[in-house]
C-alpha cells in the first residue's frame, strides 16, 4: 500500500483549513485516511506558529514506514528541520511567457525604428 502524508482540505468556500494525514495514495483528496497529523491554517501570518501544527513522532514514524510526502509537506518538514532541504531546480521559473516574449520583441523592434528614424533626418542636415 503506497502511503503519502498530504493535505486534506477542510473550511468553506475562500476560507481554507487543512488537515495534514497520512492516507492511502489510491485514495481522494478529502477522503478516507489512516491517522491525522497535524493541521495547516494559511490564513495565518507566516511568522505565526498556529500555522503549522504537526505532531513530530507520527510524522517520522510514516516516514519510517515509507510514507512519501507531497511537496508542501516536504517544505513543511524541512522547516521544522525533521528532513534534509532538498535542491530544487526549475530553470523555466524565471523565463516570461510566449506572449511576453512576443511584446518584449515588438518593443525592441519598434525602439530600434525609433532610433533609426531619429538618426536619419539628423543626418541630412548635417551634411548641408
Amino acid at each position: 500500500m503506497a502511503m503519502k502524508i498530504r493535505l486534506s482540505r477542510g473550511g468553506s468556500k475562500k476560507r481554507p483549513h487543512y488537515s495534514i494525514v497520512a492516507a492511502d495514495s489510491r485514495m481522494p483528496r478529502d477522503g478516507r485516511f489512516k491517522e491525522k497529523l497535524g493541521t495547516y491554517n494559511p490564513l495565518l501570518p507566516k511568522g505565526d506558529e498556529r500555522r503549522v501544527i504537526m505532531d513530530t513522532d507520527r510524522v517520522q514514524y510514516w516516514l519510517s514506514q515509507g510514507a512519501q510526502p507531497t511537496d508542501r509537506i516536504q517544505r513543511f518538514l524541512e522547516n521544522a528541520g525533521m528532513v534534509e532541504k532538498k535542491e530544487r531546480s526549475n530553470p523555466k521559473k524565471g523565463t516570461p511567457g510566449k506572449a511576453a516574449q512576443e511584446r518584449a520583441a515588438a518593443r525592441a523592434e519598434k525602439a530600434e525604428a525609433a532610433k533609426a528614424a531619429a538618426e536619419a533626418p539628423a543626418d541630412d542636415t548635417a551634411s548641408e
